[in-house]
């Protein structure tokens, strides 16, 4: 039993941040399963750097250089691909777990972060194209991603909200999730086999309040907002899927859409590099942790019930950053919108690597 183990033990199941073609082909990701991983996440920058910094995909490349694809098509061939192998290694987590883990996230495209109908239309397409019920379509917390969420929600699609930062965010989610169940449950539809998951992005917050610290001459208060504000939102969590309103479709077999603590490799080498996992460990949640954290966390972590753990303090701290002069909800709304237009950044930078690659296996 490892870690990993414990954590499940724990209600706390673990998804790796990674994906490419021969950590899936040569065993790398069954070995994660078999150590306790239970999920796979993936974004525009991982298929990017899967791509473009490897030949991995360079037998496929060839084959589709030779059709009439456009580059797109190319990128989302490659990427269904290792979406529908990765699902196919956690299917037994998802049947061994009846339905709780055992997934693998992929993204609509980050162009689409502010066009509420076409994201609606591609996760649905990618949902059925994929045909897998371990498959979780990831939609950004947007203004106009909100609406897709519910809508998708309603139609039974699994979705993983990304790019969340704030408590207000939070909650625009979790209200998006509840509202397209009880949609669902008013149509008499199935609700015990939608899954979703709230993502909080935790290290973020950290680099980015820590910078402004170090403005004010406040390097005291440096290393804690990113856990207190996780911490905020576990307990707003507990309050939204604890009432009457969420027990009455619990009562109809529906599940809790977990936070997920995404962005959780410390970015700062003067942090431990498992803050972000020692720190948010509690029943119902996700941690989704880059390999090297994972191995960190093997090595040297801390299995314990944390994430509720000082929660008075961690509300205590926020405070006092707004009265040093940190603004924290404009620092979350900034990430946001620059988490949309870094993932854009990293799909057009995907998109013009397939065309050169393209076009170099085209000449020979």
């Amino acid at each position: 039993m490892t870690k990993l183990h414990e954590l499940a033990k724990l209600g706390q199941a673990v998804w790796i941040d990674y994906i490419k073609r021969s950590f899936i082909t040569s065993g790398g990701l069954q070995n994660w399963i078999d150590q306790g991983a239970r999920g796979v996440t993936s974004n525009p920058t991982i298929f990017d750097r899967a791509i473009s910094g490897s030949s991995d995909y360079d037998a496929d490349l060839q084959r589709l250089a030779r059709t009439s694809l456009t580059t797109e098509e190319i990128y989302e061939a490659l990427a269904l691909e290792d979406i529908a192998r990765a699902a196919e290694l956690l299917r037994p987590v998802y049947e061994a777990t009846q339905g709780l883990d055992g997934y693998v996230s992929l993204e609509v495209s980050p162009k689409l972060a502010h066009d509420t109908a076409g994201t609606i239309a591609e996760a649905r397409r990618l949902f059925t194209t994929l045909a897998r019920p371990n498959v979780l379509i990831k939609v950004p917390a947007t203004p106009a991603g909100l609406p897709a969420i519910q809508a998708l929600i309603g139609e039974g699609i699994n979705v993983n909200v990304t790019l969340i930062f704030s408590l207000e965010q939070y909650e625009a989610v979790a209200e998006a999730y509840i509202s397209g169940l009880e949609k669902r449950a008013a149509a008499g539809q199935e609700l015990g086999r939608v899954a979703s998951v709230a993502s909080l992005f935790v290290s973020r917050l950290d680099t980015a309040v820590d910078r402004e610290l170090e403005q004010l001459g406040r390097a005291d208060l440096q290393g804690k907002a990113a856990v207190a504000n996780a911490k905020m939102v576990y307990a707003r969590f507990k309050e939204l899927f604890g009432g009457e309103r969420w027990q009455r479709l619990a009562r109809l077999g529906a599940r809790v859409q977990r936070p997920l603590w995404a962005s959780t490799g410390t970015k700062n080498p003067c942090y431990s590099d498992t803050l972000y996992v020692d720190s948010l460990i509690g029943p119902d949640t996700v941690n989704t942790m880059p390999p090297e954290t994972l191995q960190a966390f093997l090595d040297h972590g801390r299995v314990a019930l944390t994430v509720e753990e000082g929660l008075e303090e961690a509300r205590a701290h926020l405070a006092l950053l707004a009265d040093v002069g940190v603004d924290l909800p404009a620092i979350m709304q900034r990430l946001q919108d620059d988490g949309v237009a870094a993932f854009a950044k990293s799909f057009d930078s995907l998109l013009a690597s397939i065309a050169a690659k393209r076009e170099q296996l085209r000449r020979g």
